[in-house]
């Protein structure tokens, strides 16, 4: 199965310092591997458009729901999200990360996980700047989230 991210409205490349928020340069986004805080996948700047990630997943159809897993899902089972990872890159490619959101899959109707095992393909939009103006972080359930079976 895959997990597609769409993500609009992204915050900018440089997001000036406010009130409990230091402000920083060069922002970009990107989806942690699991257990690997270091490896973020798929940058992209904080000022594109719009950012979409396509993971690859494994699903599991069990008396409890759907249980999804994966290179890119982070927790255990009943509690399983996908990190957004936000940070400033440097000039070698690094990234040094300064915020995450967690998109929850506890937030996934059973409905739309039954229908996007059946369809291969499940979707998650969203919104990528907080109320703020600053990059999204904690954790992400509807309405900020909306997730949907392809097809």
């Amino acid at each position: 199965m895959l997990i597609r991210i769409e993500g609009v409205d992204l915050p900018g490349r440089d997001c000036p310092a406010a009130e409990g928020f230091p402000g920083y340069t060069g922002v970009h986004v990107g989806v942690q591997r699991r257990n690997r805080p270091g490896e973020i996948d798929g940058l992209q700047p904080g000022d594109a458009p719009s950012a979409s990630w396509t993971l690859e997943c494994t699903a599991l159809a069990g008396p409890d729901g759907v249980d999804i897993r994966g290179p890119h899902v982070q927790g255990g089972p009943g509690g399983r999200f996908v990190y957004l990872s936000w940070g400033t890159a440097d000039p070698a490619g690094g990234l040094t990360v300064f915020r995450r959101a967690k998109l929850m899959f506890d937030a996934v109707a059973p409905d739309v996980a039954r229908a996007a095992v059946e369809s291969g393909t499940l979707i998650g939009r969203l919104g990528l700047t907080d109320a703020k103006g600053h990059p999204l972080c904690a954790a992400v359930r509807p309405p900020a989230i909306t997730w949907t079976a392809a097809g």
